[in-house]
C-alpha cells in the first residue's frame, strides 16, 4: 500500500470549467428532454422521440472532441442511457402498468451498468470524477489520471461506483412497486420527480464521501511518513 501523499489538484480555470459544465448540462440533460417532450407532444412516436433526443450527447460528444481531443465519457453513458431507452421504447409492451414501469428497466440497467464497470481496469465513477472535479485542461486531466496509483482514490472511486450502480438499481425497484401499488397519475408524478431526487442525493454523497475520504487518506499518509 502506497503511503505517499497525494499531490493537490492544480488550480482550475474557472471559465474553462464553467463553460465545459455548461456544454455538459445543456446537450446532456437539458436538450434531451426538450428534443423528448417537443417531438412527443407532436404526435411523434416515443420511439422517434427518444431516438432524437440523443443528438444532444452525439453534439457533446463532437464538441469535447474538438476541443479536448479525446472522447467525453459522460456523453457516450448519456448516448448509452438513449440506446436503453430506445431499445425499451420499441419492444416495450402496451399494458397501461407496464409502460409506465419501463422507465425503470432503463435505470435498472443503468444501475446493473455501474456495477459491471468495477470489472474493468477502471470504474465507471473514475471517468465521471474527471469529468466534473476537473476543468479538462491537460494539467488537471493529467493530475486526475495520476491519482489512480493511491490505493485510497482507487477505493473511493469503486465505492462510489458501487453506491451509484444500488442506488439505481433500488430507484428501479422503488419505481416498479409505485406502479403497482398506486394510481396511475401518482406514479406519473413520482416518475418526474423521483430520478432528480435519487440524482440529487448522489451527488451530494459523492462530494461528501470524496471529501472525507481525501482528508483522511491525506492524515493517514502524513501519519505514515512522520512514523517512518
Amino acid at each position: 500500500m502506497s503511503t505517499a501523499i497525494a499531490p493537490p489538484a492544480p488550480d482550475r480555470k474557472g471559465k474553462a470549467a464553467a463553460l465545459g459544465w455548461l456544454i455538459s448540462i445543456a446537450f446532456n440533460v437539458v436538450a434531451p428532454i426538450m428534443i423528448y417532450n417537443q417531438l412527443h407532444d407532436h404526435g411523434y412516436s416515443e420511439s422517434t422521440a427518444i431516438l432524437l433526443s440523443g443528438l444532444g450527447p452525439v453534439v457533446d460528444t463532437a464538441i469535447y472532441l474538438a476541443w479536448h481531443r479525446r472522447i467525453d465519457e459522460f456523453a457516450i453513458v448519456s448516448l448509452v442511457f438513449v440506446a436503453l431507452s430506445l431499445i425499451v421504447a420499441l419492444i416495450g409492451p402496451t399494458d397501461p402498468k407496464m409502460l409506465l414501469a419501463k422507465d425503470s428497466f432503463v435505470s435498472g440497467l443503468l444501475g446493473v451498468l455501474y456495477l459491471v464497470s468495477l470489472a474493468a481496469p477502471k470504474p465507471i465513477m473514475f471517468f465521471f470524477g474527471r469529468k466534473f472535479a476537473t476543468d479538462g485542461t491537460p494539467e488537471m486531466v493529467a493530475w486526475w489520471n495520476s491519482m489512480w496509483q493511491y490505493e485510497n482514490f482507487r477505493r473511493v472511486q469503486r465505492n462510489l461506483t458501487v453506491v451509484w450502480g444500488i442506488a439505481f438499481i433500488l430507484e428501479a425497484a422503488l419505481r416498479i412497486v409505485f406502479v403497482y401499488t398506486l394510481s396511475h397519475g401518482a406514479v406519473v408524478a413520482i416518475n418526474n420527480i423521483l430520478p432528480f431526487v435519487v440524482l440529487g442525493g448522489l451527488v451530494y454523497f459523492t462530494m461528501v464521501y470524496a471529501k472525507r475520504s481525501s482528508a483522511r487518506g491525506r492524515a493517514a499518509a502524513e501519519a505514515a511518513a512522520a512514523t517512518a
